[in-house]
C-alpha cells in the first residue's frame, strides 16, 4: 500500500505539468453521474486530493481563507480541533492540502454547504470521489476514497447542507483497514476549473466561521 502510495505522488506531478484526463465512467453500481456535465474534468492524483498548481498559493493564515455561509461538518460527531495540522503534512513529496477524517466503512458523508454536485469521479487514487461547488460557485468541496455514493446521486443535482451525498470507505488508494473521508477546499477561479482553484485549509475555514 505504501509503495502504491508514493508512486502515485510521482503520477500526479506529471498530471499536473500535462493537464487532465479524460473523466473515466461511473459503474451503474454506485449509480451512474453523467460525467462531463461538470466544468472540465479532474485528473486522477495521488492521495486522492487535487494537488497544488505550481502557480498559486494556499491559504495558510485565517484571514486569507474566504468566508461562506457557515458550514456544517461533513461527519457527525468530530470535532474541527482534529483538523488543525493536517493541511501542512507531507504525503510524500507535496503537502497534504486536505484533512482525513477516520469513520468507520458506512457512515454516511453530508454535503458542508449547500451546493451543486459538480462531478461524480472515480480515480485510481482517490476511488469515489464527489466535487461539490457552493452556490455561488466560488469554492469546491471534494470528498474521497468513498464507499458508495447516497442512492440517487446525479451530476448537476441540487443539494442542501446536511443532505447526505455518500458513504465512508476505503476505495482509490486508501488502505483496506483505515476507512476514512478525504476532504478538501478549493477557491475556484473563473473558469470553475478545480486544478486551477486555491487549496484552503479546512480548518481555517471552518474556525473563521464559529
Amino acid at each position: 500500500v505504501v509503495v502504491s502510495f508514493f508512486a502515485g505522488v510521482a503520477t500526479d506531478g506529471w498530471l499536473r505539468t500535462h493537464g487532465p484526463p479524460r473523466p473515466a465512467q461511473v459503474e451503474s453500481t454506485p449509480p451512474p453521474s453523467s460525467v462531463g456535465t461538470a466544468p472540465g474534468s479532474p485528473p486522477s492524483n495521488a492521495d486522492g486530493s487535487p494537488a497544488l498548481p505550481s502557480t498559486t498559493t494556499p491559504a495558510h493564515a485565517g484571514t486569507e481563507a474566504p468566508l461562506s455561509a457557515k458550514l456544517r461538518l461533513p461527519i457527525e460527531g468530530i470535532s474541527v480541533e482534529s483538523f488543525k495540522g493536517q493541511f501542512a503534512e507531507r504525503r510524500g513529496n507535496r503537502p497534504h492540502q486536505a484533512v482525513d477524517i477516520m469513520a468507520p466503512r458506512g457512515t454516511p458523508v453530508h454535503a458542508v454547504q449547500n451546493g451543486t454536485i459538480a462531478k461524480l469521479f472515480v480515480s485510481k487514487a482517490g476511488g469515489l470521489t464527489v466535487y461539490q461547488f457552493d452556490s455561488g460557485g466560488r469554492l469546491c468541496y471534494y470528498y474521497a476514497h468513498l464507499d458508495r455514493y447516497a442512492n440517487g446521486l446525479h451530476d448537476g443535482q441540487q443539494v442542501s447542507k446536511g443532505d447526505v451525498i455518500g458513504y465512508v470507505g476505503t476505495s482509490g488508494n486508501a488502505p483496506p483497514g483505515a476507512p476514512h473521508l478525504h476532504f478538501a477546499i478549493f477557491e475556484l477561479d473563473a473558469g470553475r476549473k478545480w486544478w486551477q482553484g486555491r487549496p484552503l485549509d479546512p480548518y481555517l475555514v471552518f474556525k473563521n466561521e464559529s
